[in-house]
Formats: structure tokens, C-alpha cells, sequence
């Protein structure tokens, strides 16, 4: 009567013998992405993506091994302030192969320690992004290039950036001529996109070299605040910085005596009026150039966060005559350091190209100074014409780009402008006892060895004025990290990608992460090993746009024994997506949350029509 009731419980404890001495040993975990990657804003809708593992785990290794979707927290290192530095020699060449003693650092004059160090270099931003053909099975690795048959991603993204907020239609006409030129020097794997500091006008990432030139016509001036309006008195937004940020006695005497001339027919007796309205002409002056300043803050701004979406080496280009940064100094480092840390190196070049100090200022409105006034009113504009190269300047210098000025082969400029420094060096420190006060911190970069060379680098950064999330923080690397092409390597796991053809039009792409344990800090707690892992992946089509992702969260809470056979074999997780035939490049992104230790893999596959 038992017998029959034996069998079942035979069967099933011969499979359990068989999947424990077997199949459990090969650690596979199959787990899916959810669609909720952390996309840019314009990412393209994301599909589901394939929950069935091709095999359960036991029960037992269910509560040691689990997936689940949502944020995780993560160990940050906080405070890290990135400087990009480039060094050259007597002849301006690039010097390479420095080391990380080679080089020394202080903030605010005391002494840092290079806490990260990474060497920076136009092959080294091009991901080995080589999308192998399919094979029969559909199988690929992120090293697979079958010889002769592979097909290369762009590399190569250039946004020019044009500041039609501040260039007359001189300079528009000028730089327009200039690019034009520029267009025949690009390669057929180069992308280029077009952004306006005005917003009003934006060409996306293409190579359609005809598509470029017929945008370039939308480039004109597009003044924010109304330049033709002459006040009284007519207070610059040079002059308006010096009187009241600056609280320059000699500026506000200037524009007192200019309304005195405009306003009161030269009466000297109505000095105290005369005060008060430049003083009010100077408050005008200052909302109008700063608003102007911050519009191309927030454009600039803008093309940085499409860049940093796109694979491979990446170069802003800003193309302006420059500007007055006023008390907006804050916003500017921001930006570099936004570049920075997406690996973006900002070259700038002078619309005015080779130009001597226009005395008169703009022809077409000349100015309406007195000639009590006119000597001061001179020299003011000649200094703002070189104070507006210093924002050009701290842009390239603190990205390890180039300020392209004085020249009138602006096209060759922008050829120059268009490709990364050959050799960069990433410097990395956590500034010690920093106060969360938002003040100003001067960055100073020498050499040991004390050789007469160079030095290229960010000139200081703004302290915080808040702690920042760290959970926050930590999902914002991950992005920041997902959308660079930088291989690394703090943890041990290799990518590889397999597809199936549905139909015609679609396709199923697997991408699966295999991961080393033995290169994972865990954290013995209860009598198991924890950590929690969480990856993200991408999928990038071949003009560098993100199409689709996920992000999985793997918690790892191990016994000792489990932990000693996973330590064998690795586990494997896979994630699955909807795609239409074509090129992919794949990008995943591991972070683990004892260790706060990050990996980035890169991939690429080719899905037949």
C-alpha cells in the first residue's frame, strides 16, 4: 500500500541528489531587467523584458540568492573632485607616460593626497564597440570581431555649441563660413550635433554633411536682452559689474557724470540725481547681462547632458565670442565639472577670431558718450573685450580642452576643436575637513620633478552647500557611468549577448552578466555573506542613442558552503530585451553595495533583418 506513494518520493529525491551534485554547481541565476532604466529624458520608451529563468533554484538557494526591482543603497565616496590635467612641453606637444607621483596637488595651498589616477587618451575613450556579425547560433561576447566582417560604431561625438545670444551677425556670418569647411575634415563614424545658447535652434547628432550645412543657416544672432536700447546713462554690463558687485567708486563716478550730461544738460549742482539714476541704469544692466549669461549657462548646460548620453569620445565645442561671467561663477563651475566627470573635454574658439580692441564698440549702434566721459567709457570697453575670453579660457582648461583665439583659420580651429587631447591625466581627491559652505576652493597642479612643463587644469570648484543623498548620489554615478564608454573593473564580470529572431522585424536580446564571488566584499553578518549588487544595462543603436535598458537588484545572502561552491563557479544573470534588427552597442554597469565598488563592460552585436 506504501509502495506507490514511495515512487514519487524516490523520483523526486533522486532529482534532488542529481540537482544538487550537478546542476546547482554551475551557479546559474538567470534574472530579468525590469523597464525602468535610468534613461535621459528623450530616451525612447523602454519594452518588457523576459521574468522566466531557464532554471529554478532550490529553495534553499532562493533565500540565499534573491532579485528584486528597486532603488538600493550604496556606500558613496563623497566630496571626490575630479581635475582633468594636461602637460606640455617648451614646444607645446603633449608630454605622455606620467605617473601618479609625478604629480602634486593642493587645495587651497595645503597639500592633497591623488586618492584615483587614470590616464586619458582618444583610444582609450573609444570603446572596443567592434558589433560582431551573428554567428549561427546568434552568440556573441563583448571581445567577439569576427576579422573582416565587423562593423565599427561611431566613435566620434562633436557637439558645437554656438553663442547666438552674443555674437553679432558678423561673427554668425564668419563662424558659419568657417564650418562649413570644417564639415569636409569629418570621418563617415563622426557624429555632429548643433546647439544654440538661445535654445531657439538645435540639429541633433547625425552625419548627413548636407543635413549640417543647410542647418548652419539657422545660425543668426539672437539677442536676449535688447542691445539697440541706449539708456541714460548708457551703463555696460562691464560697468554694471564693476559699480555693484564689484563696488568700483570710479565706474559709478563715470556713469554719475554721464547722467549728468544726458539728463541734466551738464549741471553739475544735480550730482546727486545724477547718482541715483546710474546707479538704477546699472541695476538694469546687470539683470539684462546676467540673464543673458545664464541663458548660456543653461544651453550649455543642456548640450553637456545630451553628450554625455552618447558612446565614445565626446568634445563640446562652444564657439563664441565670449562673455562676462559677473557673479555667475558658480554656474561655470558646475558645468566644467559636470563635463568632467562625463568625460568631455570643452575646446572653445573666438568668434571674433584675430581682432584688435574695437574702441568704438558695435558699429552698427555706435556708442552716445560725452566727452567728459568718452576716455573711461573707452577703456572700459576694451577690458570687457578681454575680460569676456576668461570664461572661454576656464572652460577648456579645466576639461583638458583647448581656447582657440587671436586666429582667423577658425575652420582649422574647429578641426583642431573637434578631436580630444592625445594624452590626459584624471586626477581624483577627497578634499580633507571640507566645510559645506559653498566657498570657493583654488586648485593648484605641479610636478614633482620639477621640469619646466605646462600644466593644463581646472583653476578650483565650489565646496557644497548641502550633504548630498547618498543614495542619490549613488544612482547618479551609475548614470553617469552607464552613458560613458570607460571600461572598469573594480569587480570581476564579463559580458556576453545572445539573441533569438522572432520575426522579421524582432528580435530577443539577451545580455548575460557572469560574475567572479571571489571578487565580491561581502559582509559576514548572521552567519552568511551578504551584499547586494545592482546592475544596470543599456542598449545604444549605432548613431550612439539609447534605446532601451533595465536596472535588476541582486541580493547575495550566502551561507558558507553555498558560498564555497559559487566561489567555483560564478553565478550568471541574465537580462532580456524587444529589439528590431540591427547594430547595438551594449553597456552594463555593476555596483555592489559593501564594497561600493562599480564595474562597466562594453558590448556590441549585430541582429541580421
Amino acid at each position: 500500500m506504501s509502495y506507490p506513494r514511495l515512487f514519487p518520493d524516490f523520483r523526486r529525491f533522486t532529482f534532488i541528489i542529481l540537482f544538487c551534485c550537478i546542476l546547482l554547481p554551475i551557479g546559474i541565476l538567470r534574472a530579468q531587467a525590469p523597464s525602468s532604466p535610468p534613461a535621459p529624458p528623450d530616451a525612447p520608451a523602454k519594452t518588457d523584458s523576459d521574468t522566466k529563468p531557464s532554471q529554478a533554484p532550490s529553495p534553499s538557494d532562493a533565500a540565499e540568492v534573491s532579485s528584486h526591482d528597486g532603488p538600493a543603497t550604496f556606500k558613496v565616496r563623497v566630496n571626490l573632485v575630479l581635475v582633468r590635467v594636461v602637460v606640455r612641453d617648451s614646444q607645446g606637444k603633449v608630454v605622455p607616460n606620467l605617473k601618479k607621483e609625478n604629480f602634486q596637488l593642493s587645495d587651497n595651498r595645503k597639500p592633497q593626497t591623488i586618492s584615483s589616477f587614470s590616464i586619458e587618451t582618444p583610444e582609450a575613450r573609444t570603446a572596443s564597440a567592434v558589433a560582431a556579425p551573428a554567428t549561427s547560433d546568434g552568440y556573441s561576447s563583448s571581445t567577439d570581431a569576427i576579422a573582416g566582417k565587423a562593423t565599427v560604431l561611431p566613435q566620434r561625438f562633436v557637439s558645437m555649441v554656438f553663442d547666438d545670444v552674443h555674437m553679432s551677425m558678423e561673427d554668425t556670418a564668419f563662424v558659419r563660413n568657417s564650418a562649413t569647411r570644417f564639415f569636409a575634415s569629418l570621418a563617415p563614424s563622426d557624429r555632429v550635433a548643433f546647439y544654440t545658447t538661445s535654445g531657439q535652434f538645435k540639429q541633433d547628432f547625425t552625419n548627413d554633411l548636407d543635413g549640417l550645412k543647410k542647418a548652419l543657416l539657422g545660425i543668426i544672432p539672437r539677442h536676449i536682452s535688447n542691445d539697440n536700447f541706449h539708456d541714460c546713462p548708457d551703463v555696460s554690463y562691464y560697468e554694471a559689474d564693476l559699480i555693484e558687485n564689484k563696488t568700483d567708486s570710479q565706474a559709478l563716478a563715470v556713469a554719475a557724470e554721464e547722467a549728468v550730461q544726458c539728463a541734466f544738460n551738464g549741471d553739475e549742482t544735480k550730482i546727486a540725481m545724477a547718482q541715483v539714476l546710474a546707479d538704477t541704469a546699472a541695476q538694469r544692466a546687470l539683470i539684462a547681462g546676467d540673464t543673458d549669461t545664464d541663458y548660456a549657462y543653461r544651453h550649455l548646460e543642456e548640450a553637456i547632458r545630451r553628450l554625455s548620453a552618447m558612446p565614445g569620445q565626446r568634445v563640446l565645442v562652444l564657439v563664441s565670442p565670449g562673455f562676462i561671467m559677473s557673479t555667475l561663477q558658480l554656474e561655470a563651475s558646475d558645468l566644467v565639472d559636470r563635463a568632467t566627470r562625463a568625460n568631455i573635454v570643452i575646446n572653445t574658439i573666438d568668434a571674433r577670431g584675430l581682432y584688435t580692441p574695437d574702441v568704438m564698440g558695435d558699429i552698427a549702434n555706435p556708442p552716445q558718450d560725452s566727452l567728459r566721459t568718452a576716455g573711461f567709457k573707452t577703456s572700459y570697453r576694451v577690458a570687457a573685450q578681454f575680460a569676456q575670453e576668461d570664461v572661454l579660457a576656464q572652460f577648456a582648461d579645466g576639461t583638458g580642452g583647448r581656447f582657440f583665439h587671436n586666429r582667423n583659420d577658425v575652420d582649422e580651429a574647429m578641426r583642431e576643436a573637434a578631436a580630444a587631447p592625445a594624452f590626459s591625466y584624471l586626477l581624483g581627491f577627497s578634499p580633507q575637513n571640507l566645510k559645506i559652505d559653498g566657498r570657493y576652493h583654488t586648485l593648484k597642479v605641479t610636478l614633482t620633478n620639477k621640469e619646466k612643463f605646462n600644466i593644463q587644469a581646472r583653476h578650483g570648484y565650489f565646496a557644497p552647500k548641502s550633504v548630498e543623498d547618498p543614495a542619490e548620489a549613488a544612482k547618479q554615478e551609475m548614470q553617469e557611468a552607464l552613458f560613458s564608454q570607460d571600461e572598469i573593473r573594480d569587480l570581476p564580470v564579463d559580458l556576453q549577448t545572445q539573441f533569438f529572431k522572432k520575426d522579421e522585424m524582432g528580435a530577443r536580446l539577451a545580455v548575460l552578466s557572469h560574475f567572479d564571488v571571489k571578487g565580491i566584499h561581502f559582509r559576514k553578518a548572521e552567519g552568511r555573506n551578504k551584499d547586494q549588487l545592482t546592475i544596470v544595462t543599456g542598449i545604444f543603436d549605432e548613431n550612439g542613442n539609447f534605446v532601451t535598458g533595465g536596472e535588476k537588484v541582486v541580493e547575495m545572502k550566502l551561507l558558507d558552503t553555498t558560498y564555497d561552491r559559487l566561489s567555483r563557479s560564478g553565478f550568471t544573470v541574465k537580462s532580456s530585451f524587444d529589439v528590431k534588427p540591427g547594430t547595438y552597442m551594449v553597456r552594463l554597469v555593476v555596483r555592489d553595495a559593501e564594497g561600493a565598488q562599480m564595474a562597466a563592460r562594453n558590448g556590441a552585436v549585430v541582429i541580421p533583418f
